[in-house]
């Protein structure tokens, strides 16, 4: 019988003999992305100082990369299903790292900023082709538990190894370290990759590129991202900021209506309206929005209020890396084919939940042993535990010629939640502490006692900024409870579209 190109097997019978060295390389590519999101945030100020930076552009170190990544993300997964996921993995890495180059020799702001911006472009690229190369590879329900066990945890905790590594380099060294470590990292995957990976050839999406798609998505997503970055700086009420999101919301809106009708979408309306991949992509994108804000507050809350030098506020995020670990690693790997997704996420959120609830207990002199310790490791549980399920339900049931994109909504979700939360939670923040001070001012006298009412007026924002991440985590639980109803996972052979019985393209989904 003729197979064609697209629908040819690979030239292995089974599973990849390759799988878990490919796995390796897809791990240190996925560790560089996320942890990539924080590691420039503790070298910000000196760089900001040695490049002549202004207070008002600064931000912008940070949003250039956000804009990019979030705004491409949904291209990147497409050209993925288009390219081939190998070939979109390495081609990512390798402009990364040259991206980050470029960063780390910047003589000026403008050429920092555009190294950021295409950092976030690579990363767009590489992010979903890692993701959909382990949903065609591990089609075994244990291995695809641990493999995306190990691909929760770094996804989950690579935001807290970046400060612990932004601050070690910068002090140790310089701010143009955060850049060029990237360098290693991305040549040792695309090296492992060209090498190792033997991606499964059934699952190329050859169909021509959705060109107005592409541009209402990346428009709509980059003034989404954008205008929670606005937000943050200018304030909710500002005329730029509600224009900002009055234009997504139009353009998204107009890329629902042309993906519905055009033949070949950029985001088929089907990896969308399943109710797993649904609640997934709304779960975990809340999840986020509590989670990257706590990282900002417990940063400035170790440093400023505690004191912490930058590396010593790396290492004291320590103990959440080590639950997420756990909970990804030893609990939601371990009983990921034994029990529903949904008993894993579910709890898995409420758990964080009950860490963040802790938190809210936040003084000046609060023990980082007793208070901030146990509730990072109850947060690092509670998440580790339900992003490996929610990351393995992100393609679920899906075709092969759809992974890429499916993949590229779970990281455009972990994104725009990201922005959410860093905007949202700082802004409530902000307002808390404002009005703290106005109303205990009279009572400071002196120096001392103002600067004593400063940092209880912070960490009063803090805390009540963490009540509404509690309530958002509570949210996610929800979701996960009421959305999610597939069973227990176990590997199915499903044809990608077009194909005979003869030339079937392995595809977990789940039993129900």
């Amino acid at each position: 019988m003729s197979k064609t190109a697209e629908t040819q097997l690979p030239d292995f019978a089974g599973p990849d003999p390759s799988r878990w060295k490919a796995l390796v390389f897809i791990a240190v590519a996925q560790l560089m992305v996320v942890l990539d999101a924080t590691i420039v945030n503790i070298a910000l100020p000196s760089a900001q100082q040695d490049l002549g930076i202004s207070d008002g552009n600064r931000q912008w170190v940070i949003t250039a990369y956000a804009l990019a990544f979030g705004g491409l993300l949904l291209f990147g997964g497409r050209i993925a299903d288009l390219w081939g996921r190998k070939r979109t993995f390495v081609v990512g890495l390798l402009g990364f790292a040259a991206a980050s180059a470029l960063g780390g020799a910047a003589n000026g702001e403008a050429m920092l900023l555009g190294s950021r911006a295409l950092q976030g472009a690579f990363g767009a690229l590489l992010a979903p082709a890692a993701l959909s190369l382990l949903a065609v590879m591990f089609t075994d329900a244990k291995e695809r538990a641990k493999a995306f066990g190990i691909y929760g945890a770094i996804a989950g905790g690579g935001g807290a190894v970046g400060l612990i590594l932004g601050g070690f380099l910068t002090e140790y060294l310089d701010w143009r370290w955060t850049f060029y470590v990237n360098i290693p990292f991305a040549v040792i995957a695309a090296a492992g990759a060209y090498f190792v990976i033997r991606e499964p050839a059934g699952g190329r999406n050859r169909s021509p590129l959705d060109v107005p798609g592409v541009v209402l998505s990346t428009l709509g997503l980059v003034a989404l991202v954008y205008g929670f970055t606005r937000a943050e700086s200018d304030g909710w009420s500002d005329p730029t900021t509600i224009g900002l999101f009055v234009a997504s919301a139009v353009l998204l809106a107009a890329f629902v209506a042309v993906e519905a009708r055009v033949k070949s979408p950029l985001l088929p309306l089907r990896v969308l309206t399943e109710r797993n991949r649904g609640g997934v992509y709304l779960s975990l994108g809340l999840a986020i929005i509590a989670m990257f804000g706590l990282f900002l507050f417990l940063t400035y809350y170790l440093q400023v209020v505690k004191g912490y030098s930058p590396v010593k506020t790396g290492f004291a995020f320590l103990p959440m890396i080590a639950g997420m670990i756990t909970g990804s690693t030893q609990i939601g790997a371990r009983l990921m084919t034994r029990v529903p997704p949904r008993l894993l996420m579910g709890p898995g959120f409420l758990v964080a939940a009950a860490g963040m609830l802790l938190l809210t207990q936040l003084e000046i002199d609060s023990s980082y042993a007793g208070l901030i310790l146990p509730a990072q490791l109850l947060l690092g549980l509670g998440m580790g535990t339900a992003f490996m399920p929610a990351m393995s339900l992100s393609t679920y049931g899906i075709e092969a010629r759809d992974a890429g994109v499916a993949s590229a909504m779970v990281n455009t979700s972990q994104q725009v939640g990201g922005a959410i939360g860093t905007a949202l939670l700082n802004t409530i923040a902000a307002s808390a502490t404002t009005s703290y001070i106005a109303s205990h001012a009279a009572g400071a006298t002196g120096p001392e006692a103002q600067q004593l009412l400063q940092l209880q007026g912070m960490v009063h924002g803090y805390s009540s900024a963490i009540w509404w991440a509690v309530g958002i985590l509570a949210a996610s639980a929800v979701i996960a409870f009421v959305l999610i109803n597939s069973g227990r996972p176990g590997p199915t052979t499903v044809a990608s579209s077009g194909e005979t019985a003869e030339d079937e393209v392995r595809i977990p989904v789940v039993a129900h």
